[in-house]
């Protein structure tokens, strides 16, 4: 069994993924472009990088992507925040790769809700 989540999420804004569903895969954000691979989070960090990353920003959706579906050369679990591990794809996403997309609205305390995760 791989010490690796099954599921790993990206926050994407709804108008980049609606680009990336026309193109058939996703290449990345911009940061992701700059930085030569597609930023990911585990279920554990992913409330962190929204706080950090996408603070007050609406319109958002919450990418849920199935590790086994990737290749496994291009996914990499390397230290970034506070030396944690996170996901790294160094490839384009295949769509079909992607097990859910959801909705990542803001509450009331202007903080983003997430949805119950999975395992």
């Amino acid at each position: 069994m791989s010490p690796h989540p099954t599921l790993i999420y990206k926050i994407v804004p709804r108008a980049l993924w609606q680009q990336a569903q026309e193109a058939g895969r996703f290449d990345g954000a911009p940061v992701d472009l700059a930085d030569g691979f597609i930023h990911f989070s585990t279920s554990a960090q992913v409330a962190e990088t929204a706080a950090r990353h996408f603070a007050g920003q609406d319109d958002l959706l919450l990418v849920a992507v199935r590790t086994e579906h990737l290749p496994v050369e291009a996914l990499r679990f390397e230290a970034s925040r506070g030396g944690d591990l996170f996901p790294h794809l160094y490839a384009p996403l295949d769509l079909a790769a992607v097990a859910w997309v959801r909705d990542l609205p803001l509450g009331d305390h202007g903080r983003h809700l997430f949805p119950a995760f999975e395992g």
